[in-house]
């Protein structure tokens, strides 16, 4: 059996097995562990935090693979089991492994990063297990990367990767943002994982020139910014749920208004029809969101 110092220097990393003054605890080290699991998988984990022996904190300077796997000795056949394959916790979801058994190895120190509210949050109630979006092996976990983030996230979520991929979308697909730019995925108060009480305070903390205060209102847009804007994309521009007019008319009458077509082939011509072109009803009520002129009662200017 090659010794573990060995095998992470012929893979070129740096290891300590524990920190000065703190003491192995008895248990399979992991000499015993890499005898069959040597593969560049496995010893990845040496350029990982988990891996650094001199940092107290690691595993690697308390049980080592044990502090995450659980006891190994009946699974490597130090008390004579036959075939010495009992089953510790492997994290690949095997027949009697449960997402909770799996968590717990990761809450026991991450507690504090995570929160408590993890508890009967949207994922941990899909038995979401923390190795469905983190690799613990890899150096560079890719979730936490923002330019690789989204790629974990759209393995469950196909609807928002589709719509992400619409010409009108936030740009989570030109590394600009991430997921977790908008999403809390380990806790949050609402269903969608918002970082924030709600999708306006949401969208307000990065568009706040749209924020107001303004002396004339438009009302849905304080109320909720969903009411006139997809989330993640659109066919249409500005994120918008529909075009202009047909979305300002969802709410506003048309009835005696110029963006009643008045030609028989519904064409824009010469009459007040020609409104509903170009920008539609922005041509003429630019300020959307609100104004703070005067004569802005119109959200004219």
């Amino acid at each position: 059996m090659r010794p573990l110092a060995a095998v992470a220097s012929a893979f070129g990393l740096c290891l300590l097995l524990a920190a000065p003054g703190h003491a192995q605890q008895p248990g399979v080290d992991a000499d015993a562990c890499l005898t069959c699991h040597n593969d560049e998988r496995m010893l990845l984990i040496f350029r990982t935090p988990h891996g650094q022996g001199a940092d107290p904190d690691s595993p690697f300077a308390n049980q080592q693979c044990e502090s995450c796997h659980g006891a190994g000795e009946d699974h490597a056949g130090t008390r004579g089991v036959g075939g010495g394959h009992a089953p510790v916790v492997n994290f690949d979801h095997e027949p009697g492994t449960t997402a909770e058994s799996e968590n717990a190895a990761c809450m026991g120190c991450h507690t504090g990063n995570v929160g408590l509210p993890w508890n009967g949050s949207a994922h941990e109630r899909n038995d979401l297990a923390c190795v469905d979006c983190h690799s613990v092996h890899k150096p560079t976990d890719p979730v936490t990367m923002q330019s690789s983030q989204a790629e974990v996230c759209f393995d469950c979520h196909r609807e928002q990767q589709a719509d992400s991929m619409k010409p009108s979308s936030h740009p989570v697909r030109f590394d600009v943002m991430a997921c977790t730019s908008c999403h809390n995925p380990h806790h949050s108060t609402t269903d969608a994982l918002l970082k924030r009480d709600t999708l306006t305070e949401l969208c307000w903390s990065c568009h706040t020139d749209l924020k107001g205060p303004y002396v004339f209102e438009h009302a849905p847009a304080s109320e909720d910014c969903s009411l006139c804007h997809e989330s993640h994309g659109s066919i249409h521009q500005a994120l918008l749920t529909r075009s202009p007019p047909l979305l300002c008319q969802s709410c506003h009458s048309q009835s005696g208004h110029p963006s009643i077509s008045f030609t028989p082939d519904s064409l824009p011509g010469n009459n007040p029809s020609a409104m509903v072109v170009g920008g539609s009803c922005l041509n003429c009520h630019r300020q959307v969101h609100g104004s703070n002129h005067p004569s802005g009662s119109k959200l004219m200017r």
